[in-house]
């Protein structure tokens, strides 16, 4: 380990994890993007299939905005896993819970994986792999 750096731990994963999943509930294409390398890679159901990279794909979606009026996200049973000193993989499932335009509570369940990366010392959202639950 690289004394320079401070060691990161479990819980600093999680909590960025929770900055981005929130900031995805509000829209908030700013926090987003300084939170996401501009290579971000993912698997989603939106790609249908389909390895996305880069942002733009991401940005439609915060542009179309969502028939949601309030969202709120629950992170189960969080895994973390350190790779060295520069990278980290968190596995959960989230739980979203949203009220429709027609004003019906709503709860999605997703099986998630988000990688993170140190780069220039900052730790950059770099890769998800996102499965609606079975």
């Amino acid at each position: 380990m690289n004394p320079a750096k401070s060691a990161a731990t479990d819980q600093q994963f999680i909590d960025l994890t929770h900055q981005l999943l929130d900031c995805i509930s509000r829209g908030d294409w700013e926090t987003y993007q300084s939170l996401c390398d501009p290579t971000l890679t993912a698997f989603e159901p939106e790609a249908r299939g389909q390895l996305v990279a880069g942002l733009d794909f991401h940005r439609f979606n915060f542009e179309l905005g969502g028939g949601a009026t309030k969202r709120a996200n629950t992170v189960c049973a969080p895994h973390v896993r350190l790779l060295g000193d520069d990278a980290a993989v968190v596995s959960y499932v989230r739980l979203v819970q949203c009220v429709d335009s027609g004003g019906n509570a709503q709860t999605h369940r997703f099986e998630e994986t988000r990688v993170w990366q140190r780069r220039d010392d900052q730790w950059r959202h770099v890769h998800f792999h996102r499965s609606p639950g079975t």
